[in-house]
């Protein structure tokens, strides 16, 4: 039935495709196009039949999935062409209008011309509905080659072999293991032994001779030129020490590798090796340049340069850590060494599981004894050097703490499945936790060299290494790992590659596709537009706008509303050019705008409100305003709220919502022009047109009052302890008034002391209503007293207690009552 199925769908096809061909618009695709089209069936066909009947290897598997991948690519790209065109076309019949109803008819031309570009935009879909069905296809395909794929994976790692504490199985491995060096053992001897091995190093003994005497020199002498290496680069800058340090860390790495490569390719040259020999020379390269890479990973780590807290070591343990650190990259080469052999001898799994074990086992212990040698630096690490630590370090080094407990737990578990029998899923656990230990000490190394690097470029020096830029380069180093750390933990190549895939495809959005091509065209847009805006709002600002006659507010206005129409108009070209098409989101824009209208109602109030301030400007940057019982200078007014800063030096942040609804009091509005009213008051009997004369002659002397119009003098009437004047006086700048009104007030004093004038403060007559009573009282005490006390006088009072003070008006009025 299934391949009933897949034949019908493919004739279907076919059909549907050779249409296509045969339609004038689809010329440009000529016989190889079929060609590729009828090689795409064939392939999908067989790969139809390989998932159904499941036997092929994973191998196979992985062959099959890369040729659909190339496939599905071109399709994916076959689905955006003449995008252009497509648009071009359906532009023109949109503006030819509606197709005429039923029964009506048009002008013979526009119909003609409707027809042609009607049968044109079908021409051109054609091919995009095709790609499009084959994208789908292929992608499927993929994804259940995937599938089978992560299924065998899953149960190999799942599987439960042989226990290889089981001493049943140490003599088969032990044969195992001995058969496979004994067939490399003999392969070299007869290879060795052989007249062509013979010949064939006579023949090339000159290259042989300068590959081993040259591959000597670099493994003998190549730490001592690297340190030459560094001594001469140290000349170029003193400040530059730790860069030169490292780069002679790369050189004891990157001298001693091109001298085993040399060796290799020595050896190789000879022709001593047999087949297995050959195999395993082609991986030492790798295995050497692992081995050298752990050593100068220690070395760098634990230089003491570094403070990590991904392997804390104390002071006197460092030669014992790195040490560790090549215990470990030597059992990595020899698990990588046996899966070899295994791969071209078959061991069995009884083999495989006793000599697993020993090098699991031994990862385990140094995982263990890593953590250890840390421990006491743990425990020696205060809290208070903790608390110094920014949030970002103090993030970074929780996450390494949570690495290095997980690495050590899963040190800890792996023995334990493997003694099981679950070998595979211990060698899954123990190896990628050491690789990704190895690989976040990398970075750490990485980041500290870039640091360095930069602190010497820009001469901060070590205070660089806890920079911003430290900071972004850790981040960026941690997302290029990413798929490193994938791969190690068992990913496939497949797998990223799918995901890349994926990325670059984008989503869908209603009837538009984002991609991380669109979505870079428009930032850069968007970016540019940004930048121009803020280059002419600058422009104007300091260069045009002060040659003007606009005041402060006006071009503060211009200047923000050009910010705004600016990045407007720069968000719309950026979509444009980025090729987005959101007409589609209109009805889920205007489903949304309901709820967004009800929670952010009072932002849009205020953006509104902010808008309308800069247009009509009832308010500007540097009036002096009074709202809502606050009084101060505008700063500064955004979008959303004005910043008023008051006399006391204190910032408001004002909505701009509660300046158009509310009460505003704008001082200096027009101009700063203003009044300013001084009260004095004089005392009873003084001559009320002598003080007018001095109050008048001050108000006119100060240099911040207009004489046009004149001050005046007016006499507000009697009060209570005085006569009451007031200096009413226009200013020529009403921000000065507090310190004109202080000006006044010491000129009025001196004036008023030199002319005799005096200024009163108030007064309060008591009256007695019943002093019989006082006078009762008093002789009633004056009985009671003891006869050998003299009777003292009552007390006079003073008159100067008659005076009330006005503070406390309540206390007098009590005693009157009394």
């Amino acid at each position: 039935m299934t391949a009933f199925i897949t034949a019908l769908r493919t004739v279907l096809l076919g059909l549907a495709f050779a249409a296509g061909l045969a339609m004038p618009g689809l010329a440009q695709l000529n016989a190889e196009s079929r060609a590729v089209y009828q090689d795409w069936l064939k392939t999908a066909n067989r790969a139809e039949e390989v998932i159904d009947a499941r036997r092929a290897s994973s191998a196979a598997l992985e062959t099959l999935r890369k040729e659909l991948a190339g496939y599905r690519q071109n399709f994916l790209d076959a689905r955006t062409e003449n995008g252009d065109r497509l648009e071009t076309l359906e532009g023109q019949l949109a503006a030819l209008g509606e197709p005429p109803a039923e029964g009506e008819s048009e002008p013979e031309d526009i119909a003609q011309l409707r027809s042609s570009l009607e049968q044109q935009l079908k021409d051109l879909k054609v091919p995009r509905i095709v790609a499009e069905e084959a994208f789908s296809r292929a992608n499927g395909l993929i994804s259940e080659i995937d599938k089978i794929i992560r299924e065998r994976r899953t149960r190999k790692l799942l599987e439960r072999g042989p226990s290889p504490l089981n001493p049943e199985n140490w003599p088969g491995a032990w044969r195992s293991l001995s058969r496979s060096a004994g067939s490399l053992l003999n392969e070299t001897v007869i290879r060795i032994g052989s007249a062509t091995t013979a010949e064939r190093i006579q023949n090339s003994l000159p290259a042989l001779l300068l590959l081993l005497v040259i591959s000597a020199l670099l493994l003998l002498r190549g730490r001592s030129w690297a340190h030459a290496a560094g001594d001469y680069l140290r000349q170029f800058g003193s400040s530059g020490r730790g860069v030169w340090g490292f780069v002679v860390s790369l050189l004891e790495v990157i001298v001693p590798f091109v001298g085993i490569l040399l060796l290799v390719a020595a050896v190789d040259l000879s022709g001593i090796l047999g087949f297995r020999g050959a195999v395993l020379l082609d991986h030492i390269p790798g295995w050497a340049l692992l081995i050298l890479s752990f050593h100068w990973l220690g070395n760098q780590l634990f230089s003491g340069r570094i403070e990590n807290d991904l392997v804390p070591v104390q002071e006197g343990r460092l030669n014992e850590t790195r040490l560790m650190v090549d215990i470990l990259a030597v059992i990595l080469v020899l698990q990588d060494a046996l899966s070899l052999v295994e791969n071209i001898d078959n061991i069995p799994a009884e083999a495989h599981a006793v000599a697993s074990f020993p090098l699991i086992m031994g990862a385990a212990l140094v995982l263990l004894r890593l953590h250890r040698i840390g421990a006491k630096r743990r425990q020696q690490q205060s809290e208070d050097d903790a608390d110094e630590d920014g949030a970002i370090a103090a993030g970074a080094n929780r996450v390494m703490t949570l690495v290095r407990r997980a690495t050590y737990l899963l040190g800890f578990v792996s023995p334990v499945l493997a003694a099981f029998g679950y070998v595979n899923a211990a060698e899954a656990l123990i190896y990628p936790a050491v690789s990704t230990l190895a690989l976040l000490a990398a970075l750490l190394v990485l980041q500290r060299f870039l640091g360095d690097v930069y602190g010497w470029l820009s001469g901060k020096g070590s205070e660089a290494r806890d920079s911003l830029f430290a900071v972004l380069i850790g981040f960026l180093l941690v997302t290029l790992a990413l798929p490193l750390l994938a791969l190690i933990w068992g990913a496939r190549v497949a797998d990223l590659t799918e995901l890349w895939s994926r990325f670059l495809e984008g989503f869908q959005i209603g009837g538009t596709r984002i991609s991380p091509t669109a979505f870079l065209t428009f930032a850069i847009v968007f970016a540019i537009g940004y930048a121009l805006t803020r280059l002419v709002q600058g422009s104007l600002r300091n260069s045009l706008l002060p040659k003007t006659k606009i005041d402060p507010g006006g071009q503060n206005a211009i200047t923000s509303g050009l910010g705004y129409v600016g990045i407007f108009l720069a968000a719309v070209v950026a979509i444009s050019m980025a090729g987005l098409d959101l007409s589609s989101l209109a009805i889920v824009a205007g489903a949304l705008s309901v709820g967004i209208g009800f929670g952010l109602q009072t932002i849009v109030s205020n953006f509104v409100s902010g808008i309308i301030l800069l247009i009509e400007r009832p308010v500007s940057k540097g009036d002096w305003i009074e709202v809502g019982g606050l009084m101060g200078y505008v700063r500064d007014i955004s979008v959303r709220s004005t910043r008023i800063e008051t006399f006391d030096r204190t910032d408001v942040i004002v909505p701009n919502s509660d300046l158009i609804s509310g009460t505003v009091t704008n001082y200096t509005r027009g101009n700063t022009v203003g009044r300013v009213i001084v009260p004095v008051g004089v005392a009873y009997g003084t001559d009320p047109r002598k003080v007018e004369a001095i109050l008048s002659d001050i108000a006119k002397g100060h240099p911040m009052v207009l004489l046009n119009p004149a001050p005046s003098v007016v006499f507000q009437g009697f009060g209570a302890d005085s006569l009451d004047f007031e200096i009413r006086a226009i200013l020529r700048d009403v921000n000065w008034v507090l310190s004109v009104k202080s000006d006044l007030n010491y000129e009025i004093a001196r004036r008023f002391q030199e002319e005799g004038v005096e200024i009163p403060f108030m007064q309060r007559d008591i009256w007695i209503r019943n002093p019989e009573a006082l006078a009762q009282a008093q002789a009633a005490s004056t009985a009671e007293a003891p006869a050998s006390a003299p009777a003292a006088a009552p007390p006079k009072p003073d008159l100067d207690d008659l005076h009330h003070d006005p503070d406390n008006d309540a206390e007098g009025d009590s005693d009157a009552d009394k």
